[in-house]
């Protein structure tokens, strides 16, 4: 009787004819980052490393990590949040950023975000957006287009809001 041995889910006659099978290989700590910026009309807000962002796409959340496959996206109104590559590579903090619609961009290993609106978390008052919130909750209006505006505007107050209370306690 011939012994069979198996390897990779297949049958081979005999132990020697069988392949060796070999782990992955240990990827280096500087391909475990991208590359990431945000842009808006008035300048570059963020170009760093990162490990990890989460971006709000038009139709919900999109994930990076470093060697995604190619993609081109349309943002919608959400939080933008990064984990940030220290010098060796891995998390090095974290941040947060209220965007409002653009584009999005990634290949190989950068991130590009072009955003009409940004805001750091870092640079929002919590108690001015809850007021901005508190004020945009109270407009009202029988013009329906005036009423979409007033609906925009609370959309971006709830966002300050969100967002500031996320960075609490946060940050690089």
């Amino acid at each position: 009787l011939a012994r069979l041995s198996i390897a990779g889910g297949v049958r081979y006659p005999s132990p020697d004819k069988a392949p060796i099978l070999k782990p992955y290989p240990e990827v280096p700590l500087a391909d475990k980052s991208f590359q990431i910026r945000l842009v808006t009309p008035q300048g570059k807000l963020l170009d760093g490393r990162a490990i990890y962002a989460s971006v709000p796409a038009h139709d919900g959340l999109m994930g990076f990590l470093p060697g995604r496959a190619p993609v081109v996206f349309k943002l919608g109104l959400g939080e933008m949040r990064v984990t940030f590559a220290d010098e060796r590579g891995v998390g090095g903090g974290n941040r947060n950023y209220g965007i409002e619609g653009g584009l999005g961009h990634m290949t190989a290993d950068k991130l590009t975000v072009l955003t009409t609106r940004a805001v750091a978390g870092s640079d929002i008052v919590q108690e001015e957006a809850q007021k901005e919130l508190t004020a945009a909750q109270a407009s009202t209006s029988g013009n329906l287009a005036e009423m979409d505006q007033i609906t925009r505007q609370r959309d971006r107050a709830r966002l300050k809001v969100r967002v500031a209370q996320s960075g609490v306690g946060r940050g690089i």
